[in-house]
């Protein structure tokens, strides 16, 4: 099991322009080989990352002497993130893979030729890099590769390192998470958590920020100003939303047994417009993701239900079904005269879906051991 960090780098001006070279040296082989991989595949060749990069070592970079300043492990790895990228096409996992602007997602991959890289602290010995400082201290630990990215003016260091599972004490056995867009999550135990909905706080501010920078000249330096201004709104959103999703996924892997969440439909959400830009800014997909890995770091079980599961619509206590839309936020049973918050009733209906399926697991298993004595 791994766990991987990201923090940010405290540079001056000298390391950011040694930074900022070795992604650009970075960008350039990756856009190199995909241009020529375009080229050779619409002459019918076969071309590979590993060829292209036999390639570019004989006889591209001879060259250019300003490769020789830099680490070759950067070009090394462009090629690799190359070969993934057509890797991921063929397979149907992602897009065609295409060239990368400067400004844009700017990062680079290093190692240490096969050595671990130590890291603790507030100060590390980076390979080719020399000695960098981070904000935060680290704990210590050793790693393959690191990866140095760019966000806002800001540079990042991201690094994975082995894991050990830390089960926890639990305090409830299973509870129910409904996710929402008024309230972020709603328990089956009645807590609800509510979403701190960064962009809504800051959609002012971002709108003017954007009319600043159209109002700027393309390329002056008043407009890399105001791109950077925006950058750094955005990455404040971004940031305040992963930090709210980060407490309550921890709280929850750490503290239940076993979680109950609804498997939704975040794409055909976002379809919505009305309800895409709610959706977006709880952080449905990455509440699932974050919750997936936890749970397996705290010892707990992770239990997804189908989406079609109707959680609301069945009455937590007799079962009844009925239809009810969106803007209906009391649960009212006709049968047994329950009255309930919506969002609560579908956190209790997912918490007795799982007793339900685990019953039924063990009549299955109990049905199988008969017929196998017989």
């Amino acid at each position: 099991m791994y766990k991987a960090l990201q923090t940010k780098l405290k540079l001056n001006n000298h390391q950011k322009t040694l930074m900022a070279k070795h992604a650009g040296y970075s960008r350039w082989v990756y856009n190199w080989g995909l241009a020529l991989w375009q080229q050779a595949y619409s002459e019918g060749l076969k071309p590979s990352a590993s060829k292209l990069r036999k390639l570019f070592t004989n006889y591209v970079k001879p060259q250019y002497p300003w490769m020789n300043q830099l680490s070759s492990k950067v070009y090394q790895y462009a090629f690799i993130d190359l070969g993934e990228a057509y890797k991921r096409f063929f397979q149907g996992n992602g897009g065609y893979p295409r060239f990368k602007k400067k400004g844009a997602h700017d990062s680079f991959t290093i190692d240490n030729s096969g050595a671990p890289i130590k890291l603790s602290g507030c100060k590390h010995k980076l390979p080719k890099l020399g000695w960098v400082r981070t904000y935060e201290p680290l704990p210590e630990v050793t790693t393959k590769k690191i990866t140095i990215s760019r966000q806002a003016d800001g540079w990042y260091l991201s690094f994975h390192y082995g894991h050990e599972p830390n089960p926890t004490p639990k305090q409830i056995d299973v509870v129910g998470v409904d996710l929402g867009v008024k309230a972020l999550a709603v328990l089956s135990t009645g807590e609800i958590i509510c979403g701190s909905k960064p962009y809504r706080q800051a959609k002012k501010q971002l709108a003017r920020c954007q009319r600043d920078l159209s109002r700027k000249v393309k390329g002056s330096q008043n407009w890399y100003k105001a791109v950077n201004r925006l950058a750094k709104k955005h990455q404040r959103v971004a940031n305040i939303r992963k930090d709210t999703l980060h407490k309550l996924t921890a709280y929850l892997a750490k503290n239940h047994g076993t979680v109950a969440i609804e498997d939704l439909n975040v794409s055909g959400m976002m379809a919505n417009h009305r309800l895409a830009g709610s959706v977006a800014d709880q952080g449905f997909y990455e509440f699932k993701r974050q919750l997936e890995y936890k749970c397996e770091w705290y010892g707990s079980k992770l239990v997804i239900v189908d989406r079609f599961y109707p959680s609301s619509q069945l009455c937590s206590s007799c079962g009844h079904r009925q239809k009810m839309t969106l803007k209906i936020r009391t649960y009212n049973c006709p049968k047994c005269g329950l009255s309930l918050d919506r969002d609560l009733n579908a956190a209790i209906n997912l918490k007795n879906a799982v007793g339900s399926m685990v019953s039924a697991c063990g009549r299955s298993a109990a049905d199988s051991s008969g017929r196998s004595r017989k």
